[in-house]
């Protein structure tokens, strides 16, 4: 599509730059011509030392100036001469197809346009018009994952991560900021939970192991429309957040399986304090040392279960019992009892959740 851009306007430009003007791509090969029997052939002025020459230079008789939108120039514009006159023709050359090559690619890039459906930078109505537009199929299963660095190194984890996933007409890797990357996949339509956490297990071993980068995923829920793609990647922002508060041990965090944590997390601070001052009595919560919230936390483990949390405690049954008797005098809730026990496991998250700060209302 680069080449078609350039012909058409060296086409236009080569009556008022009375020269032989073209562009060489990176492989040497003459991709656009005033001269129309020289596409096609090779240039064996250009090399890739050549190519990566800042200034213009002149090679036998031409004026070359390289060009191009990556981090190394990919083309070569040159002039015949090796005038003043020439080096400015090949100046002007090179600025104006860079640009148009820079406008061509930002509007037609899938990688762009997805990322501008993610971020909420295109309106809705816009977005299958677009998709139209660049011939992208917009009713596939897709799953967008949040890829949070924690911890740095030299290496590029943006690259790493475009290098697991090659195939661009399938799966956008995106550069959101410095430390947080997109990655929105195309999936099978039978793809369960358990298989997109095994994907992003990948993702985070390839990065610690060989790239001794840390960092954890969160994974919004599955969707086979174009324009939901948004609300994917808000679910993997919060499945990150919410992994945060309530579960710091995991590097993993699906949106799907937040249970009753997003439920917490989507709660006004205020209507939190308040449930808490409802369920205990004051002071209550804060009077549980850290041996009496480990037992609780296995009593839940074991679903309730007296004898088989004390086999997990190597502790005696009647020693459980009277640290349950304990609880329930000091909050009034007997973890025996199903309804007490999900009030005091919320009531447990609630807490945690105000302990972590957090700034909305």
């Amino acid at each position: 599509m680069s080449n078609r851009l350039f012909q058409g306007v060296i086409h236009q430009m080569r009556d008022a730059i009375d020269r032989t003007i073209g562009v060489v791509d990176e492989s040497s090969t003459i991709v656009a011509c005033s001269d129309l029997g020289k596409i096609g052939d090779s240039d064996s002025n250009i090399s890739a030392d050549v190519l990566a020459t800042p200034a213009t230079f002149i090679i036998n008789g031409y004026t070359y100036k390289s060009f191009g939108s990556k981090p190394h120039p990919e083309y070569v514009a040159f002039v015949e001469g090796n005038d003043d006159t020439a080096q400015k023709y090949a100046l002007l050359l090179s600025i104006t197809l860079s640009s148009i090559k820079q406008y061509h690619d930002e509007k037609y890039d899938k990688g762009n346009f997805i990322k501008n459906i993610i971020l909420d930078n295109i309106l809705p109505g816009d977005i299958y018009v677009k998709s139209r537009e660049l011939h992208f199929v917009f009713d596939i299963p897709r799953v967008c994952m949040l890829i949070k660095i924690t911890s740095k190194s030299d290496i590029s984890a943006y690259d790493v991560i475009q290098n697991l996933f090659p195939d661009k007409n399938k799966d956008f890797v995106i550069n959101v900021n410095e430390t947080d990357i997109a990655l929105v996949k195309e999936i099978k339509t039978q793809i369960e939970s358990k298989d997109l956490e095994k994907l992003a297990g990948s993702i985070v071993d390839t990065l610690a192991s060989e790239f001794c980068t840390q960092c954890v995923v969160g994974i919004g829920s599955t969707v086979t429309k174009i324009k939901d793609l948004a609300r994917s990647f808000k679910e993997a922002q919060v499945a990150i957040e919410v992994g945060k508060v309530f579960d710091t041990e995991k590097t993993i965090v699906s949106y799907d399986n937040l249970g009753i944590a997003r439920l917490v997390y989507q709660l006004p601070t205020t209507l939190c304090e308040m449930f808490l001052k409802e369920v205990f009595k004051k002071g209550s919560i804060d009077s549980l040392d850290q041996e009496t919230l480990f037992t609780i936390q296995k009593f839940f483990e074991n679903n309730l279960n007296v004898s088989e949390t004390s086999r997990k405690l190597f502790v005696h049954r009647n020693t459980l019992v009277y640290r349950l008797e304990k609880i329930k005098k000091l909050t009034g809730l007997d973890l025996r009892e199903f309804e007490d026990a999900i009030v005091f496991k919320v009531a447990l998250m609630v807490n945690k959740y105000l302990s972590s700060n957090p700034s909305k209302y």
